[in-house]
């Protein structure tokens, strides 16, 4: 299992229609292969502020079947226009 982690700075005042917008998102994303699951958090500090986590069975699953496909471009279209700055994808592993 591979772990994706973002965190998403949204544009301020935006938060209320992002997470409007996302739920229409997050069956885009769980519709591909390789997907297990998701959880969008909101940070309790900072407002405007998520943090994005989604396991792939493989990096590949994200960063080529996913990001290469023609659900990737509405995904992009709902969604990147929210972000300031755009945010930094990793991707982690157990070492357990």
């Amino acid at each position: 299992m591979i772990l994706e982690q973002a965190i998403l700075n949204i544009k301020p005042a935006q938060s209320a229609v992002f997470e409007q917008v996302f739920v229409k998102a997050q069956k885009i994303i769980s519709s591909m292969k390789g997907y297990v699951k998701h959880d969008l958090l909101k940070c309790i500090e900072e407002e405007d502020k998520y943090l994005l986590l989604v396991e792939w069975e493989t990096v590949e699953d994200h960063e080529i079947g996913f990001r290469k496909s023609n659900q990737y471009r509405e995904w992009k279209q709902l969604l990147h226009h929210f972000y300031d700055p755009f945010p930094t994808v990793q991707h982690y592993m157990s070492v357990l």
